[in-house]
This record gives C-alpha cells, sequence and structure tokens, in this order.
C-alpha cells in the first residue's frame, strides 16, 4: 500500500497484478467505493483478489476523506471527486490507455460520471447497486445529516474507546470528521442526479448489477432503456448490500463482463 499524489492530495492506493489471465497488458480494474465509512478494504475483502486471480491488474484506493487519504475541508462534489480519481491515473501511468471501472453505491455514481467526462480513459463500467437518478440525493444527504448531528452530539466515539472496542472508535473518529468537519453534504446535496440524455451519451459498455429489492433499481431500468449497450443484472433476495450478501454471484457477472469464466470465484 502506498500514499500516491493526485492533484494536491495523497491517496491511498493498493495494487494487484493480475496472476495468469486471458488478457495479460490488458486495462486495469479500478475499483471505487462508496461514502462515508466505506474504503478500499470494502473492496479489498470481496472482488479484487478474484479480479486479480483471473488475470487483471486491479487498482484500488481510499476516496478523499476516507481510509487513509488525506481529508481536505472541502472538495467533496462529484465532479472534484473524478478530478482525483483522473490526477490519480495519470500519477500512476494508467492514463495511456482506458480501463475498467467498478463502482459500489455512490462510486457508482463516480465511475459513470467519468465516463461521461473522460470517455477516453473507460473502456467500461460496472455499477454496483450505484445511486443514479430520482431523490437519491435528497435522502442521502438527509440520512447522512441525521448522522452528523447523532455523532456531533453523543460522544460515541469516546464511549466505544471507553469499551476497549478500538476500530469501532477509529471508524466512529473518521464519520465524525467527515461529516462534521469537511463540505461533504453540502457538496453532495449541489450535485445533480443523471438524466436520460447523460445515459444517451455513454459511449463504453455499462453492466448495472443491482438487488432485486433495491430502492435504487427503478434508476437502473432507466439506465437499460436509454444508454447505448447497458446489461442489467438483478440478483435475487438482495437490496442494497450487493457487495457483502450476493457476493459470488456478483463476482460472477463481473468477471463475465471482463473475460473470465462464470465460476471463477477462487475462496
Amino acid at each position: 500500500m502506498a500514499l500516491t499524489p493526485a492533484g494536491g492530495l495523497r491517496l491511498h492506493t493498493q495494487r494487484l497484478p493480475g496472476h495468469g489471465g486471458p488478457r495479460p497488458g490488458g486495462p486495469t480494474v479500478v475499483f471505487l467505493h462508496g461514502l462515508v465509512m466505506d474504503n478500499l478494504s470494502s473492496f479489498y475483502c470481496t472482488l479484487a483478489g478474484p479480479v486479480s486471480r483471473a488475470g487483471h491488474d486491479v487498482l484500488l484506493y481510499d476516496q478523499r476523506g476516507h481510509g487513509r487519504s488525506d481529508r481536505p475541508p472541502t472538495g467533496y462534489d462529484r465532479a472534484t471527486s473524478v478530478a482525483d480519481l483522473i490526477a490519480l491515473l495519470g500519477s500512476l501511468g494508467l492514463d495511456r490507455g482506458p480501463v475498467h471501472l467498478v463502482g459500489n453505491s455512490y462510486g457508482g455514481a463516480l465511475a459513470l460520471h467519468t465516463a461521461l467526462v473522460r470517455p477516453d480513459l473507460v473502456a467500461s463500467v460496472v455499477l454496483i447497486d450505484a445511486h443514479l437518478t430520482g431523490d437519491w440525493i435528497d435522502d442521502m444527504t438527509d440520512t447522512l445529516s441525521v448522522a452528523a448531528l447523532g455523532l456531533e452530539h453523543r460522544a460515541l466515539t469516546g464511549q466505544l474507546a471507553a469499551l476497549g472496542r478500538r476500530k469501532e472508535a477509529r471508524l466512529t473518529a473518521a464519520a465524525d470528521a467527515l461529516l462534521n468537519h469537511t463540505t461533504l453534504i453540502e457538496d453532495i446535496a449541489a450535485d445533480a442526479p443523471f438524466t436520460p440524455g447523460d445515459f444517451t451519451r455513454l459511449r463504453c459498455p455499462v453492466l448495472a448489477v443491482y438487488g432485486q429489492h433495491s430502492e435504487l433499481l427503478c434508476g437502473a431500468r432507466e439506465l437499460a432503456l436509454g444508454a447505448p449497450d447497458c446489461e442489467l443484472c438483478v440478483l435475487p433476495g438482495v437490496g442494497h448490500t450487493v457487495l457483502n450478501e450476493a457476493t459470488e454471484g456478483l463476482c460472477d457477472a463481473l468477471l463475465g463482463r471482463l473475460g473470465a469464466p462464470a465460476g471463477a470465484v477462487a475462496r
């Protein structure tokens, strides 16, 4: 793991080389995690290993303010987060050819935005129950605002530390710092949902993997109708927790899109 300079920040990165796969030297697979309590470990423990073992180079990183990356006070809007990604690819020499982007939850919105503003950098996009349309921005900012107030007034970090729950205390302190001491909530609130016109402008293949019970599935159906090349895969029995509760089905769908045979998940 390393801290990589990217547009004035240091982003915590992890790279995994592909092993024995069908496409040596092919596009790197870049994973984009979700918000606040999420970081690169969400993928490291689920998809990154199987994708690497299937022969694809992998890049994981903590987005600004998350994990071990720098936490500036501002710059949490979608455009700036995508600029961070583009700067990171440049620092690592990965901007000479397209990459595959795999985004979970809010990370999917970043992946799609990147495909729209820099289509030359994106070979394909895989969305994992990503936020796309409707009232999700209002819903998310309301949820984050409630969480921020709770963290600000409950002294939860100190309570967890006193109980010896050090890992949970660290995560809670990081969430408090991000929600109450940066412009993350305001920046997300100022962004706009994607439109049908955005979907029609996509030039790369898109795989959208959603849970059967996800409240975000409606947006995925709009995407599948509007995008020139989009496959919608709905996994039964799960909601927004596809990454953790339907990992095997998700991994099969991802490896199938990347060119590895289904069932290649190695445990």
